[in-house]
């Protein structure tokens, strides 16, 4: 086969290979580059990155029964670095931020902000009561109460599992004591499972209305 014709069919074969593999539409890996801005960001210790991660989070309306699912956030692996250097305040340097984020495996993360209501209360009705006999008609809500919670993560139109999924309590704590309030939930994904444009977060809380919130993923970094 002459050689001409050869180096046709590889360049047709590599083309081929490219279009098939499926592409992040995040960015991802992240570059050197990349790495130490989300290092310097981090760095500035201020409001300043508060306002750039409020683009990563969904605000949403108080439901009116139920709890209330308060806030989404769609953590990139740059957002998520720039969080990672905002924990250190001293003897962190770009070198080292670089070093590290070597060894990591890029992930996104989706943070899921609940609070408690009127109508989904600290206080809940003892599901045992009539059956049991049992005189207590109330009692005070689990705090792992996020587990009742259905979490949903879409990638266009199809669905992806975590690898990691976990929650923990929130509580207000005052001379009388602590109230559970709300609780936080956290869910981790590969970053490079995300290849379509944009990505859903569903959630079915276990009183009330589903909540949904729309991320564009070209318009994160």
């Amino acid at each position: 086969m002459a050689p001409t014709l050869l180096r046709t069919i590889s360049c047709l074969l590599a083309i081929f290979l490219v279009l098939a593999l499926p592409c992040s539409a995040l960015d991802t890996p992240l570059s050197d580059t990349a790495v130490r801005q989300a290092y310097f960001l981090g760095q500035r210790h201020d409001e300043s990155l508060a306002r750039f991660l409020d683009h990563y989070t969904k605000h949403l309306a108080p439901p009116k029964t139920g709890p209330y699912i308060s806030s989404v956030s769609f953590l990139t692996p740059y957002a998520l670095l720039t969080q990672l250097s905002d924990r250190h305040a001293y003897g962190y340097s770009a070198q080292q931020a670089e070093l590290n984020h070597r060894s990591l495996v890029e992930t996104v993360k989706i943070v899921i902000e609940i609070q408690l209501t009127d109508t989904y209360s600290s206080v809940m009705r003892n599901p045992a009561a009539r059956t049991t006999g049992t005189p207590m008609e109330y009692l005070l809500r689990p705090s792992d109460f996020w587990r009742d919670f259905r979490v949903q993560m879409f990638n266009g139109d199809d669905s992806l599992a975590p690898f990691l999924y976990s929650g923990h309590p929130a509580y207000f704590c005052g001379d009388s004591g602590c109230t559970l309030v709300g609780a936080t939930i956290q869910l981790e994904f590969l970053a490079e499972s995300f290849t379509s444009d944009s990505a859903r977060v569903s959630i079915d809380p276990p009183e009330g209305d589903p909540v949904a919130a729309e991320f564009d993923l070209a318009s994160l970094r």
